[in-house]
């Protein structure tokens, strides 16, 4: 599986989940026009394209273009590449008919297509920024942390994990494994110790 250093922009969940089986990336799905309308998850990507660079991979039709546009248009700092699907008459298995152009998506890509896609839009096949380095840069925040610092699978899970979204100024609606993605994407896993550790006196009985 190829690790990239930037984070990738898509259309949909399923696109999400075609690539995650390919490549080793934050993946942030965008949910169509909806971006239009998420001002938050707007920011979320800008600040993905000024810290670990993004690459905005849509479909070929003419909605996937117009969802490329308007990301271009407000995403002015940072790295923004652009890769492209080639016109691929067809429909995805899951659909009961192709789609108003006739055309396949990125879910429905093959993946041969995605990879030149990704590696022509100039993808950095390498350890994501801020991981580089040492023997205790590699260890990667996991599952497992998340459910073992309260972020996840507990009863007040979600409002410690609203604390900690609005401390780093991420969306308030992101879930634990969108937060995940983006938390590797943007910190070390010492630096999400550090800030963990910050959470923990604010959230204390004491300080409520």
């Amino acid at each position: 599986m190829i690790q990239l250093r930037q984070a990738v922009i898509v259309e949909g969940k399923y696109d999400q989940i075609r690539l995650s089986s390919l490549i080793d990336a934050t993946i942030i799905p965008v949910g169509g026009f909806r971006i239009y309308r998420d001002k938050e998850l707007l920011e979320l990507i800008k600040l993905l394209a000024r810290r670990t660079g993004i690459i905005i991979l849509t479909d070929s039709d003419s909605a996937g273009f117009r969802i490329r546009s308007y990301l271009k248009s407000c995403v002015r700092e940072g790295q923004v590449l652009h890769a492209y699907i080639p016109d691929v008459l067809g429909k995805e298995p899951r659909k009961a008919a192709p789609g108003k152009e006739g055309k396949l998506g990125v879910e429905g890509m093959e993946t041969q297509a995605l990879l030149q896609a990704l590696s022509i839009a100039g993808a950095c096949p390498q350890e994501r920024a801020g991981l580089s380095g040492g023997e205790g840069a590699a260890r990667r925040i996991t599952k497992a942390d998340l459910f073992a610092d309260g972020f996840s699978g507990a009863p007040d899970s979600r409002a410690k994990r609203a604390v900690l979204l609005k401390r780093l100024g991420l969306p308030a609606r992101m879930s634990s494994n969108v937060l995940l993605c983006v938390l590797n994407a943007l910190y070390t896993y010492d630096e999400y110790r550090q800030l963990t550790s910050e959470l923990t006196k604010v959230l204390s009985p004491g300080n409520k």
